[in-house]
């Protein structure tokens, strides 16, 4: 994953905050929150995990799965962002 280089400020970053959320979790758990909030906190968990790999799966769409030439033609491109919007909704 080479070309995650440029992005991975924004993953490492990403991946901080979801360690946040986790150990709010087991905060939470140690100090007897109720079964509600414990399982918004772990909501919040499964919504960043989702978006860290919604990005890395459409990052992963343009580097490798879509051929890199110059002048990509408007309906592969066109193409190419559609299905970046079906994984998208996938995770949301």
């Amino acid at each position: 994953m080479a070309h995650t280089v440029r992005n991975r400020t924004k993953l490492v970053n990403r991946l901080r905050r979801l360690r946040g959320q986790v150990e709010s979790v087991e905060r939470a758990l140690n100090g007897d929150a109720d079964c509600g909030q414990i399982m918004q906190l772990l909501a919040a968990c499964r919504g960043a995990v989702n978006s860290l790999l919604a990005e890395v799966i459409k990052d992963h769409i343009r580097e490798h799965l879509v051929a890199r030439r110059p002048r990509a033609s408007e309906p592969r491109a066109t193409a190419t962002d559609e299905l970046i919007d079906v994984v998208h909704s996938y995770f949301k």
